[in-house]
């Protein structure tokens, strides 16, 4: 079973995006071997649909990605499109055993960073921002 994700504040509106201990823990790791670091949802295609960790300034943020927020010290960010499929849901990074995707900083730790997702209740949805955009790189 999985750990529970690390909130900050019950009275804040809820997080887009949470990581759960395992997860924080792998991104402490990573960020002391390769510096800081980001994510960015995939959304499909050869890695299905894994959070790629990437060193900050190594991928290219578009200005049609969106900021969900940040676990630990690093940006995640979604594309666009996939954001609106997922807008009403909350992520929640997490860590289990396996390979993490071919360009993602997890690939070779023998473990790899997950999405798990909830839905927000309709009382959530009306206290969060309900387009955030990215402008520029972290």
């Amino acid at each position: 079973m999985a750990d529970q994700p690390r909130t900050d504040d019950a009275q804040a509106p809820p997080a887009r995006v949470l990581a759960t201990a395992t997860a924080l823990d792998l991104i402490a790791e990573l960020t002391a071997r390769h510096g800081p670091v980001l994510f960015h949802q995939s959304g499909g295609c050869c890695d299905g649909s894994s959070p790629m960790c990437y060193p900050q300034g190594e991928f290219i943020i578009g200005e049609r990605d969106v900021l969900l927020g940040r676990i630990g010290d690093a940006p995640v960010y979604i594309g666009a499109d996939q954001f609106e499929t997922w807008r009403h849901t909350q992520l929640v990074i997490d860590v289990v055993p396996g390979r993490g995707g071919m360009f993602s900083l997890d690939n070779g730790t023998e473990r790899r960073f997950l999405t798990r997702s909830r839905a927000f209740s309709g009382e959530e949805l009306c206290g969060i921002d309900p387009a955030p955009r990215a402008t520029a790189a972290p």
